[in-house]
């Protein structure tokens, strides 16, 4: 069963542009109200709901050039693009304190870039075509100081967009990384992989297929 982790709203603004009309659509938390809440699905869809009503739904999965995030004290800002619209949505954490809500927002911010990048507008941003792999040389020279000690390599933590020359070196076994969890989810229900792989056995061309696909792998390494 699929877990979430849900975030308390203090408010959460809509952009949508209307002649005569304010643009941002804000809803605040009352105290005769149902509580806006933030909720992130592990199948990778952000939920904003107020009691019982769906405020929004945001896919987290899709084109990481669609969907730009931003980050700020206790605000998140998203920009994406729906059927060619383009949205905006805020939302302000809730907590007993501005440490608290700010904290909140943060945990937030970890989660979600398990699926997709996020800047932040307070430290040096996390750019979305900044390559995941790099590691800063303290870094570098503590994972080689480890690598020396063990005789292992530990795999590489990636957050955020993956290249496909960095995926092809991956699956094709020359590095070892730790993918975001996107990566992870399969659209095959348990069971089902093992009657397609016996089906392929069957059938005199899938070897020559499995080395064509290999050939395919290394000449995108190699790009």
């Amino acid at each position: 069963m699929a877990t979430s982790q849900t975030w308390t709203l203090r408010r959460y603004g809509r952009f949508v542009p209307q002649p005569g009309r304010k643009p941002w659509k804000v809803f605040e938390t009352k105290a005769n109200e149902p509580k806006i809440v933030a909720t992130i699905l592990e199948s990778g869809y952000l939920l904003v709901l107020q009691g019982q009503e769906s405020l929004d739904t945001i896919p987290l999965h899709g084109d990481s050039s669609s969907l730009k995030l931003q980050h700020k004290s206790d605000n998140l800002m998203f920009r994406f693009t729906v059927q060619g619209e383009s949205r905006m949505i805020r939302m302000q954490f809730d907590g007993s304190s501005t440490a608290e809500a700010v904290n909140q927002c943060s945990r937030a911010v970890e989660k979600l870039m398990e699926y997709v990048p996020v800047t932040s507008l307070e430290v040096a941003a996390i750019h979305p075509n900044q390559p995941p792999t790099e590691v800063p040389p303290a870094a570098q020279q503590q994972q080689q100081t480890c690598q020396g000690q063990t005789g292992q390599t530990e795999p590489e933590a990636v957050q955020g967009s993956v290249s496909i020359k960095r995926l092809t070196q991956h699956f094709l076994g020359e590095t070892a990384l730790a993918l975001p969890k996107i990566y992870s989810h399969s659209s095959l229900a348990p069971g089902d992989l093992e009657p397609i792989l016996r089906l392929c056995l069957l059938d005199p061309s899938f070897p020559a297929f499995v080395e064509k696909v290999q050939e395919e792998l290394g000449k995108l390494q190699e790009e």
